[in-house]
């Protein structure tokens, strides 16, 4: 049985996913009964032939096009086979052991969103700006009092992460979506690295111009979401 099934969504990140994969391998073998479940979306740099090679407990997804990292996160929570998903970014910036050092504290807790913190910030300006914007704005409407809701470290039960809501940029929202679905956060300090190689897919417009309208929309989503209610079938005794 797998416990855990670390989902890694990945664009043009060729030089980072093998040793990711290795530092996963490393920091968790003998810790969880565990899977990596790298979700490659669309790239056009050889990551998906290097996350085949990348090692042991690697399956491995492949986007026909490049459809955003949300739907690649949607992707892996749909094919996970673990109790518990965690999720990494690919360029290596979250350190494996934080998962490690995290996990008996989660299978002994119930149902939450465990919801990283970075310590460090390894951005650039413009990243760094843009996120204190967006968090500054997200908190102010959404009222889910996260700190760091843009970073890709996040532990999540796979039975809530495959009922939470699609929507493009929907990763942006895992704090207040899952407040949504009844879950508990608890947020957890963990390291931000400096990227191995590549650089950032994200600039200040494909950022800051749609984070409004997209705190809008979840926003809209909290006000209308009603609690489901149980439902009895009545029987006529004479049936």
């Amino acid at each position: 049985m797998t416990d855990l099934t670390v989902v890694i969504p990945v664009y043009n990140e060729s030089g980072n996913i093998g040793a990711l994969v290795d530092e996963i391998n490393r920091a968790l073998s003998g810790v969880v009964p565990y899977e990596i479940l790298i979700v490659d979306d669309g790239s056009v740099d050889g990551s998906a032939e290097e996350a085949l090679n990348a090692g042991r407990h690697v399956r491995v997804l492949r986007h026909a096009k490049r459809t955003g990292k949300s739907r690649a996160l949607v992707s892996g929570f749909q094919a996970a086979k673990g109790q518990w998903i965690a999720t990494l970014d690919g360029d290596g910036q979250n350190n494996p052991l934080d998962l490690a050092k995290l996990w008996p504290r989660i299978q002994t807790s119930q149902p939450v969103l465990f919801a990283g913190v970075r310590m460090r910030r390894n951005d650039g300006v413009v990243k760094l700006l843009t996120s204190k914007l967006a968090n500054f704005v997200r908190k102010r409407l959404l009222k889910d009092n996260s700190r760091d809701a843009g970073c890709g470290f996040k532990v999540v039960p796979a039975h809530v992460a495959r009922q939470l809501p699609y929507f493009d940029n929907m990763h942006r929202f895992l704090p207040a979506l899952s407040i949504r679905a009844g879950l508990s956060v608890i947020e957890v300090s963990v390291e931000d690295r400096p990227r191995l190689a590549g650089v950032s897919k994200y600039g200040f417009f494909d950022r800051a111009a749609v984070a409004f309208l997209d705190t809008v929309g979840v926003f809209w989503l909290i006000r209308r979401h009603s609690d489901p209610v149980s439902v009895d079938e009545m029987n006529n005794a004479e049936n």
